[in-house]
């Protein structure tokens, strides 16, 4: 089975960015709808952001304005732009694949292991 990895996390003060990218080894996967996700310590995972196979986006309340999905089917990478970055966006940040565009995290195949993202005030 194809595996996703994702990078880019790291630490920065509120206000910054970061990028998060995940290499999916498997071409297939531009078939797919793509997600990110994230969990915070004591706290449910929740969805972040979703691009479908046609390219349609969907995106938390909390992050619109600020995120950013895209993808790049040619190098089977995803991608999220983070921009104005809070506090509250402090989580472990999750790339996930699925044949269809889940509305609930729990029904999504295939995760990655997850990469830090760390705001401080």
């Amino acid at each position: 089975q194809g595996q996703l990895v994702e990078s880019g996390g790291g630490s920065v003060q509120a206000g910054g960015s970061l990028r998060l990218s995940c290499a999916a080894s498997e071409y297939s996967y531009s078939r797919y709808c793509m997600g990110w996700f994230r969990q915070a310590p004591g706290k449910e995972r929740e969805e972040v952001a979703v691009i479908g196979s046609d390219g349609s986006t969907r995106y938390a309340d909390s992050v619109k304005g600020r995120f950013t999905i895209s993808k790049d089917n040619a190098k089977n990478t995803l991608f999220l732009q983070m921009n104005s970055l809070k506090p509250e966006d402090t989580a472990t940040y999750y790339c996930a694949a699925n044949w269809y565009c889940a509305s609930s995290w729990n029904s999504w195949g295939r995760w990655g292991q997850g990469t830090q993202v760390t705001v401080s005030s």
